[in-house]
């Protein structure tokens, strides 16, 4: 096998849009877990300690939350159908791409200092922007063809 088809094969599984991750960021991570025949969301928030090949297929953060007063770790895959959403919940100022050193502290000592930014704007992809700008751009240009797509029988009569 070529490494030009292994590239293409990675390139098909990718999602199209990703968050923007960044190690000391405090996220919330949607994964579908299967039990028997049936699939659930369980999530899994915590901090992210690592984030490894960014713009690979093989993308991949670490996030580590106490549980318990037990540390807990997980790693997930950025581009794998299992990982359902992954949600900032604050962003952390950090030095450094990999945060090992939080694993030998407990308590306050683990606490990183906020930066501010816009958490609805990192939160919304591309690709959700895009449907959201065609739809308003779509009921700027005719408001009638929008009202008939969401109600085909034709307008809604006012109820006295």
């Amino acid at each position: 096998m070529s490494f030009e088809l292994l590239k293409m094969v990675g390139n098909a599984q990718k999602k199209k849009a990703i968050v923007d991750v960044r190690s000391g960021d405090t996220v919330r991570v949607s994964q579908k877990i299967k039990e028997g025949e049936k699939f659930r969301i369980q999530v899994f928030e915590g901090t992210v300690i690592r984030v490894d090949r960014k713009d690979s297929h093989t993308a991949r953060i670490t996030v580590r939350k106490v549980a318990s007063g037990v540390g807990v770790e997980k790693s997930f895959l950025m581009h794998s159908p299992l990982v359902e959403k992954v949600e900032i919940m604050r962003r952390g100022k950090v030095r450094r791409n990999n945060l090992s050193y939080l694993r030998e502290r407990s308590g306050k000592a683990t606490r990183l200092t906020n930066k501010d930014f816009d958490r609805h704007a990192v939160n919304t992809l591309p690709a959700e922007e895009e449907k959201v700008v065609e739809v308003l751009e779509a009921e700027i240009k005719d408001p009638e063809t929008i009202e008939q797509k969401e109600n085909p029988k034709g307008p809604a009569e006012p109820v006295e």
